[in-house]
């Protein structure tokens, strides 16, 4: 069984792992620019948005915040937008669906970002791979090499020669093995740099989100907070047994004031 697996990682060599590193590596150059053009398209100015966010609540306009919202092509911008269209439901209707539409947001901003992760991780290991089958076969060459029989002129030109190929089939084995280690590093490290760097984005990204959507929160509960203030003073005014309740306590008391003038 071991023979049999080694003549056939002997056989097959490790250009089929270089070749698979080339395909992994393109695919994941492909990756990398789609999602940096994503990042880059969404981009905006979250200071001047958050600013005018604020102005335009401020001065109770939602449907001018929503249509400057709209306006933004950030990610940010598009959750607070799912929170204003459901604002004359309340704070805690908004606050939903900021966070349904924040989800669906981070689904969109670390798509194929595992595919970076999972190559970064597991390129060395494929190279390491096609090191161990070079090194394998360079083991297989020097096994080939043998001392010179007797047997004339011949036989030892023969076995001279012999061991000349059999150095020679090493190297180069041994120079196959460590290509693809090389290889294997190099498709690895931009993978895991990119990686990385696109999670920071992404986390940047959530909590921008997370910062202008408070923004419209604040604004909600503080007015909904106040439309309940004015409501219970209108009904305590407007409540003829509050007076009532009142008007005992009142004459209560001016009894004991009128035996203290007596």
């Amino acid at each position: 069984m071991i023979e049999r697996v080694k003549n056939a990682m002997v056989g097959a060599g490790a250009s089929w792992v270089l070749w698979l590193m080339l395909v992994l590596s393109v695919v994941s150059l492909a990756v990398m620019l789609e999602r940096a053009w994503l990042y880059w398209s969404i981009r905006d100015d979250l200071t001047a948005l958050m600013r005018e966010l604020g102005k335009l609540l401020r001065a109770g306009d939602l449907e001018g915040a929503r249509v400057r919202l709209e306006k933004s092509p950030s990610a940010e911008a598009a959750v607070v937008v799912a929170g204003i269209v459901e604002a004359d439901l309340g704070a805690e209707a908004a606050e939903e669906a900021m966070a349904a539409a924040s989800a669906l947001q981070r689904t969109k901003l670390e798509k194929r970002l595992a595919y970076l992760g999972t190559l970064g991780n597991n390129a060395p290991f494929i190279g390491l791979l096609g090191t161990v089958i070079g090194i394998v076969g360079a083991f297989e060459e020097l096994g080939k090499a043998h001392p010179a029989a007797p047997g004339g002129a011949g036989a030892a030109a023969a076995a001279a020669a012999t061991s000349q190929l059999a150095p020679q089939a090493v190297m180069t084995n041994i120079a196959e093995a460590l290509v693809a280690t090389a290889v294997g590093l190099l498709v690895a490290i931009p993978a895991v740099a990119a990686f990385n760097m696109f999670q920071r984005i992404v986390r940047t990204t959530l909590s921008n989100t997370d910062a202008l959507s408070h923004v419209l929160l604040a604004h909600l509960k503080a007015k909904g907070e106040g439309a309940t203030a004015i409501t219970g003073a209108v009904v305590r005014a407007s409540d003829p047994g509050a007076r009532r309740a009142k008007a005992p306590a009142r004459r209560a008391v001016e009894p004991e004031e009128e035996e203290g003038v007596s």
